[in-house]
């Protein structure tokens, strides 16, 4: 799963899958993620895994980092 999250992520930024091999790494912080790039990581999660993630119930806290993307995809999976 968290491949697949990676090659999201680099097609909601633009980046190279290589940006993104720290899994705990501040995505916001960091830079490598910003407001665009976010509705777009959002449609890509939402259509590669089937789940829902309403805009207002998103928290940055709980979607800044690879790990927290995947355990709230899995919590969402299992909603």
């Amino acid at each position: 799963m968290q491949d697949q999250i990676i090659n999201i992520l680099a097609d909601a930024t633009g980046r190279d899958a290589s940006d993104f091999n720290d899994a705990s790494q501040d995505l916001f912080a960091s830079g490598l993620l910003d407001s665009m790039a976010t509705v777009s990581l959002l449609l890509g999660l939402q259509d590669a895994f089937d789940i829902q993630v309403p805009v207002s119930e998103f928290d940055r806290n709980q979607w800044n980092t690879i790990e927290k993307i995947e355990q709230r995809v899995k919590e969402l999976q299992n909603a």
